[in-house]
């Protein structure tokens, strides 16, 4: 990807043509949402108190480069990841064996497991379940020959709280317009063409797999207007990324939808008689609304559940009629583990997913070798490439998290597993780095410019919507297939981890190249 026509991008910027381009993103940015509120370590909370305040997100000056090749397979790909996740999480005894691995040891999944039997002793009342995946890949070239072509290779699988797809479509715009501008030198526009720059429809196209889910939960069974349920996290950061799917469900698809803290659950739903679900808005105690769709923003992390109460909230909307994106069971179906389980070489598992070989073999191409730390034998050999610091310089052990900032890295992981009680080893798992090809850009973060070599990591989101009876003429069927748009998160090459909520990471878009 690098080649001399590539090796100057992007330009160097004189003072002026360098004041014209960030003034143009910082304004369109703002004016157009592309934005986040200010961490507490830019604004303190005593200086906005009211909490109006917003800054730009962070954001990637130019576009990245990115192999057209790469980008054109994660896009492709990603409905045949649709399908296999959704068959995971119908999967009920297949997730079990992988869970019970993991109960005693990870408090999280345990809990997350004793909800899906608490919902399943009083019986499931809804059979859809309405997933908006996102998986995300790195570029990866063969350092033993660099002269290989480079391919794709998935870092993780998101099923819940997918972020960034507002965000996403609002920064490939930003790039075009400051390419429509001039705001990019003479010298950059050879490898910036419009026809280079591809635009994400991610807000687009999310909202409208919550549509779908809405229409196909049906009528009211209680007379009273329908709507879908953001639950969220309070205070919440990345509110603006939220609100686009929000904004773009009711404009383009008529649908209302409310906001409601994870916390206060169950001051404002109630189960009526048939567990219908009813939320009553705080600001207007007179209206309900029947929920045709959960969409978890919350709940993913260990912190979501500072107390019993919150999992008591989680049951509660788990054991209703909507439709949850995701159910628990698709919750679990995301765990690191499963990804370990699938990824694993000669791992037979895949196949029992995905029968048809030619798919198969398509999404197992894009698996990173990743093994268990436990007392098989891919276990035992994982454990001495994790505890030598010079094998283990190849690797990232993760937790079963999603979010960023939990995972170990290269020489970090011998120390950590010192340290860690043997009998949660197996709670991680050690996957083979990824090793991209270097590029340079530059990151807007806090109003401070910072540049020099970055690494890019795509994201391509999905939507699907099935059924999860296991008999009939309908068992598993999938209702809504597709891919739904893309993500590039970019971040400094001496970072690890490339979270952007977290603090690691900015939003991008993609200039392809041959």
């Amino acid at each position: 990807m690098g080649g001399d026509s590539h090796d100057s991008y992007p330009p160097e910027l004189s003072p002026e043509e360098a004041d014209f381009l960030l003034t143009s993103l910082k304004d369109w940015s703002i004016a157009h949402g592309l934005a986040v509120r200010p961490a507490p370590s830019f604004v303190q909370p005593n200086q906005d108190p009211a909490g109006v305040l917003a800054a730009t997100a962070p954001v990637t000056l130019f576009p990245s480069l990115f192999p057209r090749k790469c980008f054109e397979e994660g896009l492709s790909i990603q409905t045949a990841y649709n399908e296999l996740y959704s068959a995971i999480a119908r999967d009920e005894d297949w997730l079990k064996g992988i869970v019970e691995e993991l109960i005693d040891i990870d408090d999280f999944v345990g809990k997350l497991w004793q909800t899906h039997l608490a919902v399943k002793k009083e019986g499931y009342v809804q059979d859809l379940s309405l997933g908006l995946f996102r998986s995300d890949y790195m570029v990866h070239t063969d350092q033993a020959s660099p002269s290989s072509s480079s391919g794709l290779k998935q870092v993780e699988f998101n099923t819940i709280a997918s972020s960034f797809g507002g965000l996403s479509s609002q920064v490939s715009r930003l790039h075009n317009y400051l390419l429509s501008i001039d705001a990019y030198p003479a010298s950059a526009i050879s490898t910036i063409k419009a026809e280079a720059l591809r635009q994400s429809n991610s807000t687009s196209s999310l909202a409208q797999g919550l549509a779908a889910a809405h229409k196909a939960y049906g009528s009211s069974r209680t007379g009273r207007a329908l709507c879908v349920l953001f639950v969220v996290q309070d205070p919440e950061r990345n509110v603006f990324d939220q609100r686009h799917l929000e904004y773009a469900l009711f404009e383009e698809n008529g649908v209302r939808a409310f906001r409601l803290p994870f916390e206060q659950t169950l001051l404002h739903t109630k189960l009526d008689t048939d567990r219908t679900l009813l939320y009553t808005p705080p600001n207007s105690p007179s209206t309900s609304y029947e929920v045709t769709t959960i969409y978890f923003r919350a709940g993913y992390s260990p912190e979501d559940y500072p107390e019993t109460k919150e999992w008591d909230a989680r049951l509660h909307l788990e054991k209703s009629r909507a439709i949850k994106c995701p159910s628990v069971l698709t919750h679990l179906a995301g765990c690191k583990k499963v990804q370990q389980v699938l990824a694993t070489p000669h791992s037979p598992h895949l196949k029992r997913f995905l029968p048809n070989d030619d798919v198969a073999s398509k999404v197992l191409a894009t698996f990173a070798p990743i093994y268990p730390l436990d007392d098989s034998e891919a276990g035992k050999e994982a454990k001495k490439l994790a505890q030598d610091v010079n094998s283990a310089s190849r690797y990232v052990l993760k937790p079963q998290r999603e979010g960023g900032g939990n995972n170990v890295y290269r020489k970090a992981i011998p120390p950590f597993l010192e340290k860690l009680p043997h009998k949660h080893w197996p709670a991680y798992i050690l996957m083979e780095m990824i090793e991209p090809p270097p590029l340079t850009n530059a990151i807007l973060r806090n109003g401070e410019l910072q540049r020099g070599g970055v690494i890019g990591e795509l994201g391509v989101y999905g939507v699907c919507l099935w059924r999860n009876e296991t008999e009939g003429k309908d068992a598993g069927q999938i209702l809504e297939n597709w891919e739904a748009g893309y993500l590039l998160r970019t971040k400094g090459d001496q970072s690890e981890e490339g979270g952007v909520a977290a603090g690691f990471g900015a939003v991008d878009s993609c200039c392809l190249v041959d």
